[in-house]
C-alpha cells in the first residue's frame, strides 16, 4: 500500500492515515518524500538523471486532506537539473511545503590513487525494536516503518512505499526526517519540530534498510537547535542529512518516547 495515492486529477493526492505526524497535520518526512518522489518519477522521461539532493521547507502544517502539487523546472540541460515541487491543500492558495531537488546525470571519472571506504555489513534485525506512539494515539508515519537502534545508529525499513513509484531519494527522506529526534539532548521536555530538511546522497541505498548516525545541538535560551547525521545502508555511508530545530513547549498529554527516539 502506498502512503499517498494519486487521484483522477493530475498532481492531486490522497494521504493515508500513515502519513500523519505525531501532533497536528502530516509528518514532514512524508510530505518531503511525496514531493521528491513526484520529481524522481519525471526524471527518466526528461533525462534529468539521478536525484542527488533535496532541500525541503515546511511552511505550515499539512492537513489530512486532498493535496495538490505543482512542479516547476528551475533549470535543466547540461549535466545538472534543478526542479521545485510545491504542495497545497486542494482549494487553498497558501502552500504548506516546498522541495527543491537537484538531479545529475552520472558520468564516470577516473581519479588515480582514489580508494572508496569499505565497511563490514550490518544486520539491523539483531538490534532492539523501537515503536514510539503519536500524541494523538492514532496511526502515524512511524507505523509505516520498522525502527531499530543499536551500535551508533538508528535503522529504518519502510513497510509501505510513499508513492507507487518512489525513487531512492524519496525512500531515504522519511527515515532521515527523524535525525533530530534520535539524538535529542533531553527526552520528553520540549517538542522539537524541524522547519526544514536537507539530504544529500552520493549513492542510492542498497537493500531495504536506511540508517542514521545522528547528533543534535540545542540552544534553549534561544529556542533553537540543529540536527545532523550520516546516512547509511547495511554496506556503509550513502550521504548526509541536516535540519534546523525549533524548540516549543512539550504537550502535557504526550507519552514518553523510548530512548533514542522522540516525536518531533
Amino acid at each position: 500500500m502506498a502512503i499517498f495515492e494519486p487521484l483522477a486529477t493530475p498532481h492531486h493526492w490522497k494521504p493515508a492515515a500513515l502519513a500523519a505526524g505525531p501532533f497536528a497535520g502530516l509528518q514532514g518526512g512524508a510530505v518531503a518524500s511525496l514531493l521528491t518522489a513526484e520529481v524522481e518519477a519525471m526524471a527518466g522521461p526528461r533525462n534529468w538523471g539521478t536525484a542527488i539532493s533535496a532541500s525541503a521547507w515546511f511552511l505550515r502544517p499539512t492537513p489530512m486532506a486532498e493535496l495538490r502539487t505543482q512542479v516547476t523546472v528551475v533549470t535543466e540541460g547540461g549535466r545538472v537539473s534543478v526542479v521545485d515541487n510545491t504542495l497545497w491543500p486542494a482549494g487553498e492558495e497558501q502552500p504548506c511545503a516546498t522541495v527543491r531537488v537537484t538531479l545529475s546525470r552520472e558520468r564516470a571519472v577516473e581519479v588515480p590513487g582514489f580508494h572508496g571506504s569499505a565497511a563490514d555489513p550490518v544486520d539491523p534485525t539483531r538490534f532492539p525494536l523501537h515503536s514510539p506512539h503519536a500524541v494523538h494515539g492514532r496511526s502515524w508515519f512511524m507505523d509505516a516503518m520498522e525502527a531499530r537502534a543499536g551500535g551508533d545508529a538508528a535503522w529504518f525499513r519502510m513497510h509501505h512505499s510513499v508513492t507507487a513509484d518512489a525513487g531512492p531519494l524519496a525512500r531515504v527522506l522519511g527515515p532521515a526526517d527523524w535525525t533530530h529526534g534520535i539524538a535529542r539532548p533531553v527526552q520528553n521536555v520540549v517538542a522539537d519540530p524541524n522547519p526544514n530538511l536537507a539530504v544529500q546522497l552520493f549513492r542510492p541505498p542498497r537493500g531495504e534498510w536506511v540508517g542514521v548516525r545522528a547528533e543534535a545541538r540545542w540552544r534553549p535560551e534561544a529556542g533553537l537547535g540543529v540536527g545532523s547525521g550520516v546516512l547509511l545502508d547495511v554496506e556503509g555511508e550513502i550521504g548526509r542529512v541536516s535540519m534546523s530545530v525549533i524548540l516549543v513547549p512539550f504537550p502535557r498529554s504526550a507519552p514518553a518516547a523510548g530512548p533514542g527516539f522522540a516525536a518531533g
